[in-house]
């Protein structure tokens, strides 16, 4: 039987790691280098909160972010605009600090570099380090970035499904409520809802994404996956917290021998944020849709 382990709260909202950050602070914008700007928030904070062995990962994975406000000047003081990809293992010991990224990234503005290469070596090291693992920086110009490109991963859409809500409260007993069908013939499908929308743990401003759920196993009912994706509407935390949040009560519930977690946020900032977590797979497909 599944292990219907319940989910906790976030009492780690206060804790000692966030009250450092800048996120929620009126802060001054650096057109210089500075890669004292980067933050992070150590992904044990949640993780402990929902009882994930930090030694033990149930999954693989990474965050993918896109940035689309990157700019820097040449060795002869004219701009240079490029859009990126970065890339942070899931086993990273921090998460990267969503505001700390975009001012770090606006530090660039005014600062000379020789060429795109040097650019990235300096973002890789940087961001390497607040990470704690190393990250991966793509840079690509505005005309020739197929990581950007619009495509759509093949999906059955569950937003249409006719539910009645009423209690928009964070439930995760509600992907395992009485009366739900199980199906005895193992499943494999690939389920996505665009409806999923959760608040940043400090500012309370709301994230919204469409959600990717790809499994093996026991099936998941599509309207009780529905219930649960929506009572995240009022919940607070950050986007790779909800996905690895998410990834954990689906195989609590379920005897699934397959998982894959994929949410797509959309922009903010200059930025999106795409936390993907598999059972099985170690790096994210290179789709984006019209939201991002």
């Amino acid at each position: 039987m599944p292990d219907n382990k319940p989910t906790f709260s976030t009492p780690y909202k206060n804790a000692n790691e966030l009250t450092k950050l800048t996120l929620g602070k009126t802060t001054a914008y650096i057109s210089e280098y500075s890669p004292s700007l980067l933050q992070g928030v150590p992904r044990s904070l949640n993780r402990n909160n929902i009882a994930i062995e930090v030694t033990a990962l149930p999954f693989k994975g990474e965050d993918v972010w896109y940035g689309y406000e990157i700019s820097w000047l040449n060795v002869k003081g004219k701009p240079v605009v490029a859009v990126g990809v970065f890339r942070f293992p899931c086993d990273s010991d921090n998460i990267i600090e969503s505001k700390s990224f975009k001012l770090y990234l606006n530090s660039f503005n005014q600062s000379r570099f020789s060429s795109t290469e040097s650019v990235i070596e300096h973002m890789v090291k940087d961001l390497s380090a607040i990470a704690g693992k190393p990250a991966t920086v793509s840079l690509f110009s505005v005309t020739e970035c197929p990581s950007f490109n619009i495509e759509y991963l093949p999906a059955t859409c569950i937003d249409d499904i006719d539910i009645t809500i009423d209690d928009y409260t964070f439930d995760a007993q509600l992907l395992k409520k009485v009366g739900s069908i199980e199906s005895v013939t193992p499943v494999s499908e690939t389920l996505v809802s665009h409806l999923l929308k959760s608040n940043c743990l400090i500012t309370n401003q709301p994230d919204w994404a469409s959600i990717y759920i790809s499994y093996k196993g026991e099936s998941i009912p599509h309207e009780n996956l529905l219930r649960y994706l929506i009572s995240f509407r009022k919940h607070n935390e950050f986007h790779e917290q909800c996905v690895e949040r998410i990834f954990t009560d689906l195989l609590h519930a379920y005897s699934l021998t397959e998982l894959t977690v994929y949410a797509r946020y959309t922009r903010r900032g200059g930025l999106d944020i795409n936390p993907f977590r598999s059972t099985h797979l170690t790096h994210a497909p290179s789709v984006r849709t019209h939201r991002q």
